[in-house]
């Protein structure tokens, strides 16, 4: 959506933006919608900040979030642009020289005398005064697509390079030595304002020795990646083995038949409980296709006493070959198990949750799953692949023996900020992660922390020269991600209020680079627009210009807690592979031992890096810098709108609502709510109004609670094949399953009750700005 200023002020030197009203009405604004250009112009614009704006930009003494009050901008900018006055403040002192006839010479020399002394008593005091107060900054480099290249010109692939080998070689024990790293390079680049956030959590651990899986038929017993067990200690496989196992699942042995439920969808269920008891019986389960989380409590629902889960090489790209790879998995929805919905501080009741499901889960890799079922080794041909299936004749029974432990340990975060000069308590985060299980998961932490750390130093070179961004920007490097998002999940439940309240976006740095093949932006509805207009603005400078959609969709990592909880707007740049099948969704929630050469092999020169470091940094400048934050309350309704497609029992009210909602939206953005000359406009707290409003635009999407692995906030779909809104689309899959509407009803209930909860919050604002102008009038 583009906005166009055709009006603005400029300041004479050492005015402040903050004086009274007489002063603003004197402002003479001009607004100007250009409905034409909405997609052509990505909105940038010049405005400087006047060096009163800039007392505050000291050193904080304070470690913690700045929380004081502030005085709002005057010169909001974003998706609206204004022309420039050149008012002229031209103050002429004159004084006459007295005039005297008849001054005899000790007058003359006694007036002269009198002069000198107060002419040198005015120096020593201007001296002093000088010294204690020291004026602001004389020169403020406004915020403008010109400052933006010249921090994103910073951003190079071969210090991304470097800082990735650096963190590569240094010896970590755990976590907490690789965040005291991170620390030290941070406070290096000249971030002062950062810290080391330590949490006790529960963590599930692998045991002392690896878990098995032993075919009664025969007696023989595999580890989780194929290899026979051994009897002799010398033989056993390396300490990376132990690492093939689902965090927080049941423990013990279990001995069942195994039976084949492929992606165990609602069909794949229907079908097997139709000719079989499955009660205490062990799935055989693909990853793929749908949350594992969500498919395991339909399995567990089910009967089922345990699952073997695997990846069919048919849904992986053909430049992966983790066929005869185990892997491991969290069965953790997000944050330490023993305090759900709170955060592990000093005193915090610890809840016994050492199991999180009463399935023993254990994932295998795809040569383990033929052996069990007595599949031929290579099952693909030259030009196609075939999937894995049992064959229909035969039983297979096994026994499953897992033995991973629960321990308290401490986890770190680190997090800095960069204080913002005109709205210090609006936070853009920007989060990357450290947390790796010996190797699995890849070297994705390091790609992560070296494309954050590459995107500070750019923002601290400037920073250096005198420019800040108007919101506080906060630089996060979470710990426990790989065991469901635990480090990020403690520190936001620890400091919900404040982030509830000051938040304004999350940029992830989730594993920027897993393939070479295609860049896959997503962001929530509200931003992809924005997203869209940064490829096209990094594309200037670059002969590879990237032409990908940007799809609101699940993603992984730790921006779950920010969507889900605070309903904050995210965005997410990566290069991924092309995906070889229709199934492949939900593959990254697998963690494979990758060595540290893959991500060097996907990228030798890093720029890939630095392009997902360019994208994001501008993304992350103009939402921390623009003065009216670049959100789009449109589209947010016409997502809502397009994922009511369908002829289900119950749209027709969603759809009415749904239209309403777009009507407001409409008119939040359009001139009827500023109009175009309205001397008001550029007041500060019609600014902080605007952006108040644009910042809970999806805060009222989140459910109060919604299915196993499927997002609260219902603006994300399941992936890009769907688009309808995911609790939909599951309690209508329910209902096949228990023949009962129930679900569906109460489903409808919720998504009506969260579009109406919108449109009566798009309404709110609106009318505040209308009553604001009624009483101005």
């Amino acid at each position: 959506m583009a906005y166009h200023k055709v009006n603005a002020d400029q300041r004479a030197q050492g005015h402040s933006p903050y004086l009274d009203n007489d002063e603003l009405q004197a402002t003479a604004l001009e607004l100007e919608w250009d409905m034409e250009k909405e997609l052509e112009e990505p909105g940038f614009d010049h405005f400087r900040l006047d060096s009163a704006a800039q007392h505050h930009l000291g050193n904080s003494q304070n470690p913690d979030l700045d929380l004081e009050p502030i005085q709002p901008s005057s010169s909001p900018k974003g998706r609206f642009q204004r022309l420039q006055e050149d008012p002229d403040y031209i103050s002429h002192y004159t004084r006459q020289a007295p005039k005297s006839n008849r001054c005899s010479f000790f007058r003359i020399l006694k007036a002269f005398c009198t002069a000198l002394i107060l002419f040198i008593f005015g120096i020593v005091i201007g001296y002093y005064a000088r010294k204690k107060c020291p004026s602001p900054p004389t020169s403020q480099e406004p915020n403008n697509p010109h400052i933006y290249r010249e921090i994103l010109k910073e951003i190079k692939a071969e210090n991304i390079h470097r800082i990735y080998r650096d963190l590569l070689e240094f010896p970590r024990e755990d976590d907490a030595d690789i965040a005291v790293k991170i620390l030290g390079q941070w406070r290096s680049q000249g971030l002062e304002d950062v810290q080391l956030v330590n949490y006790s959590v529960l963590l599930d651990l692998p045991g002392p020795s690896a878990n098995t899986v032993t075919l009664q038929s025969s007696g023989e017993c595999f580890y989780p990646s194929g290899q026979q067990c051994s009897t002799d200690p010398r033989t056993l496989p390396s300490q990376d083995l132990l690492y093939s196992y689902a965090a927080y699942s049941a423990k013990g042995t279990l001995e069942a038949e195994l039976v084949d439920v492929q992606y165990g969808t609602m069909e794949d269920l229907i079908r097997i409980q139709a000719i079989t008891n499955v009660t205490k019986k062990i799935a055989l389960l693909k990853l793929g296709q749908s949350p594992l989380l969500y498919k395991l409590s339909l399995l567990e629902d089910a009967g089922f006493g345990g699952v073997l889960l695997y990846t069919d090489p048919c849904d992986l790209p053909k430049t992966a070959d983790l066929a005869d790879k185990a892997f491991m998995v969290s069965l953790n929805s997000g944050g330490d198990p023993s305090t759900p919905g709170y955060a592990s501080i000093d005193g915090s009741y610890r809840q016994n949750r050492r199991n999180l499901t009463t399935l023993l889960v254990q994932p295998i890799s795809a040569v383990l799953a033929r052996k069990l079922v007595s599949l031929p080794e290579d099952t693909a041909q030259k030009d196609r692949c075939t999937p894995l299936q049992v064959p229909a004749a035969g039983k297979t029974t096994i026994s499953l023996n897992i033995q991973s432990v629960t321990i308290y340990k401490t986890i770190s975060n680190v997090i800095g900020y960069l204080k913002g000069a005109v709205f210090p308590d609006r936070y853009v985060v920007i989060g990357s992660h450290h947390s790796s299980l010996k190797g699995y998961g890849g070297q994705g932490w390091a790609s992560s922390t070296a494309v954050i750390t590459a995107l500070l130093q750019a923002l601290m070179a400037k920073v250096k020269r005198g420019w800040r961004p108007d919101r506080t920007l906060l630089f996060c490097s979470w710990g426990g991600t790989a065991l469901g998002n635990v480090g990020s999940y403690e520190w936001a439940e620890d400091l919900r209020s404040v982030l509830h309240r000051n938040v304004v976006a999350y940029i992830s740095l989730h594993n920027p680079v897993t393939g070479n093949s295609t860049l896959h932006p997503v962001a929530s509805p509200s931003l992809q627009q924005l997203a869209a207009e940064s490829q096209t603005f990094n594309c200037v400078e670059k002969a590879r210009c990237p032409g990908s959609n940007v799809s609101s969709v699940q993603i992984q990592g730790d921006s779950d807690y920010f969507i889900n909880h605070l309903g904050v707007p995210a965005t997410q740049f990566s290069y991924e592979d092309i995906k070889a099948s229709e199934n492949s969704s939900f593959l990254s929630e697998a963690l494979y031992p990758v060595p540290a050469t893959k991500t060097e092999e996907l990228d030798p020169s890093f720029s890939l890096h630095e392009t997902i470091a360019k994208l994001t940094g501008q993304v992350t400048l103009q939402i921390a810098a623009d003065p009216v934050l670049p959100f789009n309350a449109l589209d947010v309704a016409l997502e809502v709108q397009n994922s009511l497609k369908g002829d289900e029992a119950g749209l027709p009210q969603l759809l009415a609502v749904a239209a309403r909602l777009r009507d407001t939206a409409e008119l939040l953005q359009s001139d009827e709510m500023r109009p175009a000359n309205d001397p008001e406009e550029r007041a500060p707290v019609r600014v902080r109004m605007l952006n108040d409003v644009l910042q809970g635009l999806e805060k009222s999407f989140l459910l109060h609670q919604a299915p196993p692995g499927l997002y609260r906030n219902i603006l994300y779909r399941l992936d890009d094949r769907t688009s309808q809104f995911s609790v939909l689309l599951e309690a209508l899959e329910h209902c096949k399953l228990h023949q009962s509407n129930e679900t569906v009803q109460a489903a409808l209930s919720e998504v009506l009750s969260s579009i109406n909860s919108a449109q009566v919050y798009f309404k709110a604002g609106l009318d505040v700005f209308e009553t604001t102008l009624a009483g101005k009038k």
